[in-house]
C-alpha cells in the first residue's frame, strides 16, 4: 500500500504540473510577450479579421496582387470518400503529391502559364512559384519575381502608376533573416492592404 500511495501521489503531481500549471504558465507567458502570433498572427481591418500572416488566401480581382497555386482539398459533397480541390483551405493543409511525369500536373502548369503569358502580353519565362504549389498549399507569401509579373495588371487595373505600385511592392517585400536566412518574399495580404490604402486604389 506505502508504494501504491507513493505512486498515486506522484502521478497527481505530475499531471497538475504538466497537464495543468505548465500549459497555463506557457500560455501566459505567451500572451503577455507574443500575443500576436501566440493568437495565430490574425490581420484586423475596422475592427474584423480578414487574414492571418501565416495562412495565404486567394485573390481573383486584377486589382489585386494574386497568390501561388494552392492544391488543398476538401471532401467530396456527393461522396465522403472522395476529394474535390478547393484552394486555400487552412483546414487541409497539404501538398499535391504529383510527381514530375503526372499529367494532372503537367496539364495544370501548361496552362498556368499560357494564362499567365496572356496577361502579362509576355512570352518571358515565369516565376517557379507562380505556376508550382507550396508543401502547405497555404504558403501566405510570392516570391519578387512573381509579385513583379503582376505588377503591369495590378496598376493598370487601380489606375495607378507602375511606379507607384513598385515602391508598395518593395515596401511590402521581406528580406532574408540577417540577410543570409531565406529569400526575399512578398506577403500577398499585406501587399493588397497597402494597395488598398492609397487613396487612387479606393476609386479605381
Amino acid at each position: 500500500m506505502l508504494h501504491l500511495r507513493r505512486a498515486v501521489i506522484m502521478l497527481a503531481l505530475f499531471t497538475l504540473l504538466t497537464g495543468i500549471i505548465y500549459p497555463l504558465a506557457l500560455t501566459a507567458i505567451g500572451q503577455v510577450a507574443l500575443s500576436t502570433q501566440a493568437n495565430g498572427s490574425l490581420i484586423r481591418k475596422d475592427g474584423a479579421v480578414i487574414g492571418s500572416m501565416l495562412i495565404g488566401q486567394s485573390f481573383t480581382s486584377e486589382r489585386y496582387f494574386h497568390a501561388r497555386p494552392s492544391a488543398t482539398s476538401a471532401p467530396d459533397p456527393n461522396d465522403d470518400t472522395k476529394s474535390v480541390d478547393a484552394p486555400y483551405n487552412a483546414s487541409r493543409s497539404s501538398g499535391s503529391n504529383l510527381g514530375p511525369v503526372s499529367k494532372k500536373l503537367i496539364e495544370r502548369v501548361t496552362a498556368d502559364t499560357r494564362e499567365l503569358h496572356k496577361t502579362t502580353g509576355s512570352n518571358a519565362p515565369v516565376a517557379a512559384d507562380s505556376v508550382t504549389t507550396s508543401a502547405s498549399g497555404i504558403d501566405p507569401h510570392i516570391s519578387p519575381a512573381f509579385a513583379a509579373m503582376q505588377l503591369s495588371r495590378v496598376a493598370k487595373a487601380r489606375g495607378l502608376p507602375e511606379d507607384r505600385v513598385r515602391q508598395i511592392l518593395q515596401s511590402a517585400t521581406d528580406q532574408p533573416l540577417f540577410g543570409i536566412f531565406g529569400e526575399p518574399r512578398v506577403n500577398v495580404l499585406n501587399l493588397n492592404m497597402a494597395l488598398d490604402a492609397e487613396p487612387a486604389a479606393k476609386t479605381g
